[in-house]
């Protein structure tokens, strides 16, 4: 496929798709920083000796890197995976976790985002608008109407994780046509709406989850606990037809945010 690179003024960030085994190399170790040593996170194929974090659906994906110009090093990735690559490889990486039926009988152009990390120097900034710009133009060029992917919360304690659980699952709960539900099935309305202070949830939010949240995203049905990865996991469903005129505006937008 062709390359897509993104470049942006100021030319602060870079953000491009892995082109030969060293972007992928840079790509694996940003990923074990930030889920392996950060996290407590491992997996079969993570090689603890070189500190890369992979497993065997990276060969069948193309890898977004976002690069700090100056200094040439990889500070985010995004791993993206196509309903042509995952036939390759055997199915999408989120079947292990969700049932993904309703999304593949939609028999729309699916895309499935994973492996979503930025560098702890650059969370909060500028990085994360970059990224989700650099993804609007790969969606353009492909073709994509949903896209989808589990996103983390850190941890496994479902108690502590009450407040945003709750507010995903009453507040963003995904139509039927596109609701997943979870293979583990963890309940996510652990606390009433009445009970839930909304302000503190969407705090206690990842950023990640925020911005899918802040360009229509919606969640599936139940929690997943990825014990391997120490996180609790939800399914987030973007569907391109239903972002607003503003929605859309925010994520195509090349300029730098503050």
């Amino acid at each position: 496929m062709a390359e897509s690179q993104t470049q942006f003024e100021p030319s602060e960030f870079t953000v491009s798709l892995a082109r030969n085994a060293a972007d992928l190399r840079a790509a694996q170790a940003l990923r074990y920083e930030v889920f392996v040593r950060e996290m407590g996170g491992d997996g079969d194929l993570v090689d603890h000796q070189a500190g890369l974090e992979q497993d065997q659906f990276d060969a069948f994906c193309d890898h977004m890197l976002i690069t700090e110009t100056a200094s040439n090093r990889v500070i985010g990735v995004y791993r993206l995976m196509r309903s042509d690559q995952a036939a390759l490889a055997g199915g999408f990486y989120s079947k292990s976790e969700y049932d993904l039926g309703p999304l593949i009988a939609s028999d729309r152009r699916l895309l499935e985002l994973g492996r979503s990390c930025l560098h702890p120097d650059f969370r909060g900034g500028k990085a994360l608008f970059h990224l989700w710009a650099g993804l609007s133009d790969y969606v353009e060029t492909h073709g994509i109407e949903v896209l989808f992917g589990v996103a983390s919360f850190a941890g496994q304690d479902l108690t502590a994780l009450a407040g945003p659980l709750s507010v995903l699952h009453h507040d963003y709960l995904a139509p039927a046509a596109l609701r997943c539900r979870s293979l583990d099935y963890q309940r996510m309305d652990l606390l009433a709406p009445a009970d839930v202070d909304r302000r503190r949830a969407m705090i206690d939010c990842p950023a990640l989850i925020k911005a899918y949240l802040r360009l229509g995203g919606v969640v599936g049905d139940g929690a997943f606990v990825d014990r391997a990865f120490n996180t609790t996991d939800v399914c987030m469903i973007l569907d391109t037809a239903r972002m607003t005129a503003r929605q859309k505006r925010i994520y195509g937008n090349k300029r730098t945010e503050g």
